[in-house]
């Protein structure tokens, strides 16, 4: 991946204070003056990131798919975590967030978010054929990548059977299944698993999870977006976790 611009007052801000590795720079639009813009300036002094003021149509021909509240940063190409991450001994507190092919930025961006959120050990996705953090994602994200990993697989079946292997419970959401979200057991090593937007999970990752359950759905509509099903399922494993703990 090249350098990219990261757009929005979260995004921009977590980049400062919890990316691995800062921006080059700072661009903020001389429309904005306010006490949001001088946080960010104080912090990026800080960080000793430089701040150029530039018109917001400057920040429209940079970053024409973002909405960028009037501030990017130049970031360096972004490193996932390695794959080796996942090698790590199983432990009751781990719990892991698969996508398998999702393929809208703003889906995965959203998912990293909630993942942050519940304190996700880290997210899954597949290096091919899927979603990656472009800046629309870092912007969805609203700065959660610099503080979730996120670790990019070359084959996700064979990363969820090694998973399996250290003593993980794959648990893959489907609407087929006979097990609803709320009559399964989410508490110790937990890997969530996500099909893609309206295709679902593929054969081989479906049948590497060791079950399947629902969402109950009362209404006309079939199934949630791929994103709000995520954080519906985060924060029932992060419901019954926290429960477990007390």
């Amino acid at each position: 991946m090249a350098d990219q611009y990261i757009g929005g007052f979260h995004a921009v801000m977590a980049a400062l204070e919890d990316g691995a590795t800062k921006p080059y720079e700072i661009l903020l639009s001389d429309t904005r003056q306010d006490d949001r813009a001088r946080r960010l300036i104080a912090l990026a002094r800080e960080h000793s990131v430089p701040v150029r003021t530039v018109s917001r149509s400057d920040l429209d021909i940079k970053a024409p798919e973002l909405r960028h509240q009037g501030v990017l940063a130049l970031i360096p190409a972004r490193e996932f975590t390695g794959e080796d991450a996942l090698d790590a001994p199983a432990s009751p507190d781990r719990l892991f967030l698969a996508l398998d092919g999702v393929q809208d930025p703003h889906n995965l961006g959203a998912c990293l978010r909630t993942a942050e959120a519940v304190g996700a050990t880290a997210v899954i996705i597949p290096k091919d054929r899927a979603a990656s953090l472009t800046a629309v994602a870092l912007k969805a994200a609203a700065g959660s990548a610099e503080r979730v990993p996120v670790i990019a697989v070359t084959n996700l079946s064979r990363a969820l059977d090694k998973l399996k292997e250290r003593g993980y419970w794959l648990t893959g959401l489907a609407g087929e299944a006979t097990e609803t979200l709320y009559e399964a057991d989410l508490t110790g090593p937990l890997v969530l698993v996500m099909g893609a937007e309206g295709e679902g999970m593929r054969r081989l990752t479906r049948e590497t999870c060791d079950r399947l359950v629902k969402i109950p759905m009362l209404g006309k509509i079939e199934s949630l977006n791929v994103s709000v099903a995520a954080a519906v399922c985060l924060y029932e494993a992060f419901r019954q976790r926290s429960g477990k703990k007390r």
